[in-house]
């Protein structure tokens, strides 16, 4: 069921200002009315890329992990592999890309498993999910000069455990793991 195009319940932009314009983020302030006449003359908007998520599977059966130091939890915390989808890339060669520069794995057959909102609320982007199945190590890793990521191979009751246990923090990670895991059953 798709309802995002409902107009019944669409807010009026009365009037829309950039504030912060960057490659990563563009804030945006909207002045708004709603159906029912309310006025929000503040509505905050972050515009971002689309971004992609990858859950790898290596063809001996292990997933690839990663670990790494998110700043504004302030903390360290297990992920799949993700990324940005580039202006005018498809979000599978960008999942591809991105497995391969974070990991240096790549290969496999691909499905997208699922796509989400991040944050509906106050973001204007989608989340892509994907899953690799067969991933091979081609290279070593080309990360990015500001990324510091450990990468390393878990069993799936590992990976599983972690995910029951609140290993995996970000909602965009462990909702896709989740269907994963559920679609196993």
């Amino acid at each position: 069921m798709d309802n995002r195009s409902s107009d019944s319940k669409k807010w009026q932009i009365l009037s829309s200002e950039y504030v912060l314009c960057n490659p990563w983020l563009t804030v945006r302030k909207d002045h708004v009315r709603q159906p029912s006449g309310v006025e929000i003359p503040d509505y905050w908007v972050l515009e971002y890329h689309d971004w992609i998520n990858v859950i790898a599977i290596t063809d001996t059966g292990d997933h690839v992990i990663e670990r790494q130091y998110r700043h504004a939890m302030g903390w360290i915390s297990y992920e799949i592999c993700a990324g940005c989808v580039e202006k005018g890339e498809d979000p599978l060669a960008a999942a591809q890309r991105e497995l391969l520069e974070e990991t240096g794995f790549g290969g496999g057959s691909w499905e997208k498993l699922m796509v989400l909102s991040p944050n509906g609320t106050s973001m204007n982007n989608m989340c892509h999910c994907f899953l690799a199945r067969g991933v091979t190590r081609l290279s070593d890793p080309h990360q990015e000069r500001t990324e510091d990521i450990d990468v390393s191979l878990m069993s799936e009751a590992e990976v599983f455990r972690l995910l029951e246990d609140g290993g995996f923090y970000q909602a965009t990670m462990a909702a896709p793991l989740w269907r994963y895991f559920v679609s196993r059953l």
